[in-house]
């Protein structure tokens, strides 16, 4: 049984050892009520979730309670808490856990602006997630609302690449797309937030 209060991130096998596809045969146990399956799921992409945690809060989100193991934990606690993970492969699984990162930061952007109410006035283009550029709190929480006024593919779209760091063909495979629909549609998707967020100019 999986624990909600203690992230079981720690396993003797590595990466390595285990068999291709394996992920998958995984998450179809999990699929099937196996919640143990999910500790293994996790062991295997936990190394890869903490890089893009560490590229998020790298980004100057300002979050400053927020460590990539707390990030990625809460993102585990996240996947856990909302039931039978439905995910046929890695890509899935991908996608579910940057939709759960999203909220993670969302909420604690929530949090912090709740208790300090200021902004400086930066304007952060909304790039994609190899960015450098800071995002601030007001920033985040204005690319979150914005996010929900996309069409659903779009959204994902952007999730999956702002919020997971995953590459167009993992974005494809996770959606059911071809990786080309996955460029026109964040194309298209980057300049409507870019103009909803900072105006036409």
């Amino acid at each position: 049984m999986v624990s909600d209060a203690s992230p079981p991130m720690q396993n003797d096998r590595t990466i390595d050892s285990y068999e291709p596809g394996e992920i998958t045969r995984l998450l179809h146990e999990v699929r099937d009520g196996n919640r143990a399956a999910l500790e293994e799921v996790m062991v295997l992409i936990y190394d890869e979730l903490r890089v893009i945690a560490r590229k998020q809060l790298d980004r100057e989100y300002r979050v400053s309670t927020l460590d990539p193991t707390a990030l990625v934990h809460e993102v585990y606690l996240r996947i856990v808490r909302c039931g039978r993970i439905h995910a046929d492969h890695r890509a899935h699984l991908l996608r579910i856990a940057a939709r759960a990162m999203r909220q993670v930061l969302v909420d604690h952007a929530r949090r912090r602006q709740a208790t300090k109410r200021e902004h400086g006035g930066r304007r952060v283009m909304f790039i994609d997630a190899a960015s450098r550029d800071g995002v601030d709190v007001n920033d985040l929480l204005a690319i979150d609302a914005a996010l929900e006024q996309l069409a659903t593919r779009q959204r994902q779209i952007v999730e999956c690449r702002f919020f997971g760091g995953m590459t167009d063909v993992e974005i494809a495979a996770a959606l059911g797309v071809t990786d080309r629909t996955v460029r026109r549609e964040w194309t298209k998707a980057r300049a409507w937030l870019n103009r909803a967020l900072y105006g036409p100019d």
